[in-house]
């Protein structure tokens, strides 16, 4: 079965997500209203609507760091992420966690790195070798 994801959450402000989600991660826009738009998030859609976003704090343990829960994710091919995380970096991107690799030589080997969103919405990027490892124990 091929399926897409969907996501609806809140922004303060639509310009700065336009700016954020469309010009700095390079996602492409979709529908819109006066109060919500769509994006294309890396093959999934976004619908991001006018209010106050969700509360997040770090309490998720995923090895010996904590992580903001909840928070939006994606997962990349390496080349495409390393591609990402250059951007970012480039643009002067403030990171929770920035980008590294985490269970190094171990089943599971990922590179992440976690950022907020213009209005506090935490996103995770990861990145694998092969999309074909991300299942495997």
């Amino acid at each position: 079965m091929k399926s897409l994801f969907h996501l609806a959450f809140h922004v303060r402000d639509l310009q700065q997500a336009r700016d954020f989600y469309g010009g700095l991660l390079g996602c492409r826009e979709g529908r819109s209203t006066e109060t919500w738009v769509d994006f294309d998030f890396f093959g999934h859609q976004i619908s991001l609507h006018l209010g106050e976003p969700f509360a997040s704090a770090r309490s998720g343990r995923v090895g010996d760091q904590w992580v903001p829960m909840p928070h939006l994710g994606v997962i990349l091919e390496l080349p495409d992420w390393r591609a990402l995380a250059q951007r970012l970096v480039s643009a002067g991107q403030a990171f929770v966690m920035p980008p590294q690799c985490r269970f190094e030589g171990q089943p599971g080997e990922q590179w992440t790195m976690f950022f907020h969103d213009p209005s506090g919405n935490p996103i995770e990027v990861k990145g694998f070798a092969s999309l074909q490892q991300v299942y495997q124990h």
